[in-house]
């Protein structure tokens, strides 16, 4: 029997997105389908009070990969965002990433080797030689006073547990910075797309038959008959009925509210520190575009225990999980006509510059 269509494409997010526009280009027939109401997965962005607001948390494009960048640039104009979050540990506030402004706040330092021999001497006075958990190896890297004040109680707001209990591995570096600069990330390409995420995903998509809201695993086999071959960005284990067992994420939920004011905070993206406020941090969206309207909008976030049936943002990578997964990717590969990615199909936490790069790479070895 022929086939309606070339590719079935289950998922509507960027991955999902790059799929649709490159085999469209090369004149095959898809149909992308997304459960949600609305395209552009976590990085969907729509429009209260004038303002691009980023339902799924804030998303900074960032990327050294130019080929990634040109991409990216057919389908929208990125503004000059660059990312520079504060911290806010009980009203003090400190530079993200740690830069000497952060280290002139804290200790009062001035020059770099000032501050890298205190560094040194924090680091020494509570070394541990084989750190065993989150805690001992975040004061080998930085010592005890940036760790109190920057990182403890929000990792441990992160993954809802003490820092004493959770693995040395998830840390296994810390950017220090001897410079003067508040560049979060050290790329060469960086910014957010003029009028959001969402309108550069539907730019991709054009052309291309979207149907929203269709649950795919509800009806697998209707919509396998569909088209000669899938391409499946939803979650792996979710796929194969959960037969050996459900991989594991951290959820996030967000407070969002209108405020009749026009600055909240002065800054895009504020982390709060210390244990005491339940939130791992607050966004407010006009920032991100440099927006001057009369009110703005704020996120609130916080980190959530994840079961089946909330949303997956984190993968927990550690070794059980890992394990699990692998044993999926193995029944994945004997799947001859579906392609698994995307963040939730190859369990990994991607980067969106990653996303397209995969994505493309996949793409291009389906079509060679």
């Amino acid at each position: 029997m022929n086939k309606q269509y070339d590719y079935l494409i289950v998922g509507a997010g960027l991955y999902g997105a790059v799929f649709a526009r490159e085999l469209t280009k090369a004149g095959k027939t898809c149909l992308v389908i997304d459960k949600r109401d609305h395209i552009a997965g976590n990085i969907y962005t729509h429009e209260m009070e004038g303002i691009q607001v980023h339902q799924y948390g804030a998303h900074i494009f960032h990327t050294n990969n130019k080929e990634v960048w040109d991409y990216l640039n057919q389908f929208a104009v990125f503004n000059r965002y660059t990312n520079s979050p504060i911290a806010n540990y009980k009203g003090e506030i400190y530079n993200m990433p740690f830069n000497m402004n952060t280290f002139n706040k804290m200790w009062g330092v001035i020059t770099p080797a000032e501050a890298a021999a205190k560094i040194e001497e924090q680091r020494k006075a509570n070394y541990t030689e084989n750190p065993r958990n989150l805690e001992e190896q975040a004061i080998n890297l930085v010592g005890v006073d940036i760790y109190e004040k920057l990182i403890k109680g929000y990792t441990e707001k992160q993954w809802g547990r003490p820092c004493t209990e959770l693995p040395a591995f998830i840390i296994k570096r810390l950017p220090v910075r001897l410079t003067y600069d508040n560049n979060y990330f050290n790329a060469l390409y960086q910014g957010i797309p003029v009028g959001g995420y969402t309108a550069m995903v539907a730019k991709m998509l054009e052309g291309v038959e979207v149907r929203l809201g269709q649950d795919y695993l509800a009806d697998k086999a209707s919509w396998d008959a569909l088209a000669d071959k899938v391409v499946y960005t939803g979650p792996i284990d979710a796929y194969f009925a959960y037969k050996l067992g459900v991989l594991e994420y951290r959820s996030v939920r967000f407070e969002t509210e209108v405020l009749n004011e026009t600055n909240y905070q002065g800054n895009a993206v504020v982390n709060y520190t210390d244990a005491k406020t339940p939130y791992t941090r607050v966004i407010e969206h006009k920032h991100f575009e440099f927006g001057t309207q009369e009110k703005t909008v704020i996120s609130r976030e916080y980190s959530a225990e994840w079961k089946l049936g909330d949303e997956p943002y984190y993968p927990v990578n550690d070794e059980k999980n890992s394990a699990l997964y692998a044993k999926y990717k193995e029944l994945a590969a004997g799947e001859e006509n579906v392609i698994f990615g995307g963040r939730l199909g190859e369990y990994q936490y991607y980067d969106m510059d990653k996303v397209v790069e995969v994505a493309l790479n996949r793409v291009c070895a389906e079509l060679a």
